[in-house]
């Protein structure tokens, strides 16, 4: 007798719903998968009690540690920001034993010029930014797409000065500032002191050109092909094509003007010109305590707000800056 076999195939996903769940299941299965081969702790020893509820105890005592470490400074200066001086230094972990003081925000943002100083520094970190973004969207563009001759020695010269100190080119750097070569001019107390030389940022340059050296050539010779020239091919395929490392890049450069502090004290001594961080620093020996921690929380929840709003945009720019889709 022959013996029937009955295959039960299952049924294949026909709507667009049906594969977007069916894919997701497979990420999810394949997700399982991957963990269950890279980890320690095995499936068949997580599903029992003792080991979930040990695995459960030790993620809450990491998390809820690392949350004290990062979260923990911000939520007492926003307590220390709304306190009165007196509390502030007999009772600096009671909550408002005196009340809340809203008035020490207006009194930050009106008695020691908050608005001025953070104006200046939204225009410091915009410059920055876009110097920074140009010359590194350029230079990472000429390293990886254009190729000159040249371009080795160009890129490991680039490469060099991420390992000259900054402490070592401090005196040269002020002095170029003092009297910039060839033209001979003077950017002390404008902000072109503090833009040119935050635009020439050596890790960003090769973070583009690595992004750039990873994007599919087939585009570009194609678009050569049909003619477009350099300047063509920049503005119209790289630039589309380089959003996630883009973020990125912005991130780290508005990060780093915001909290910059050494160079605009050296350059921009004129009070109505210099930042956030050096203008707190200049009004901490007279400014009342709790008047001055108003005007720390006010320049720090400026960009923790950002980010919380933009935040999905930049993490999924730090994520994708590294992979490119096919």
């Amino acid at each position: 007798m022959s013996e029937t076999r009955t295959v039960v195939l299952s049924p294949r996903p026909t709507s667009t719903h049906d594969r977007r769940r069916a894919a997701r299941i497979e990420a999810r299965r394949q997700a399982k998968a991957d963990l269950d081969e890279r980890t320690l702790v095995s499936a068949a020893e997580r599903a029992r009690p003792r080991t979930r509820i040990t695995l459960g105890v030790l993620s809450a005592l990491v998390v809820g540690f690392l949350a004290i470490i990062a979260v923990g400074p911000v939520l007492w200066l926003a307590k220390s920001a709304v306190s009165t001086t007196s509390d502030i230094v007999t009772q600096p972990f009671a909550l408002w034993p005196s009340g809340i003081q809203w008035q020490n925000l207006v009194e930050a943002w009106n008695g020691i010029d908050i608005g001025q100083y953070l104006f200046n520094t939204v225009v410091i970190a915009g410059g920055n930014w876009f110097f920074g973004l140009l010359v590194a969207l350029t230079g990472g563009y000429v390293l990886a797409i254009l190729k000159p001759k040249y371009a080795k020695f160009l890129e490991g010269a680039v490469l060099a000065t991420l390992f000259i100190p900054g402490v070592v080119s401090l005196v040269s750097l002020y002095l170029t500032i003092l009297s910039l070569p060839v033209i001979q001019v003077n950017l002390i107390n404008t902000y072109w002191a503090v833009w040119l030389p935050a635009s020439a940022h050596a890790f960003s340059v090769l973070l583009m050109r690595n992004f750039f050296a990873q994007l599919p050539a087939e585009v570009f010779e194609a678009a050569k092909v049909d003619g477009a020239g350099s300047w063509t091919v920049f503005w119209r395929l790289v630039l589309p094509m380089s959003q996630p490392v883009i973020g990125v890049v912005s991130l780290l450069t508005l990060v780093g003007a915001w909290k910059e502090f050494m160079w605009p004290l050296l350059v921009l001594p004129d009070p109505t010109l210099q930042p956030l961080s050096v203008g707190l620093y200049k009004v901490s020996s007279s400014a009342e305590i709790s008047i001055l921690m108003a005007g720390m929380f006010i320049s720090v929840i400026i960009p923790i707000v950002l980010f919380l709003v933009f935040q999905r945009q930049f993490l999924r720019s730090a994520g994708q800056s590294g992979a490119i889709k096919g």
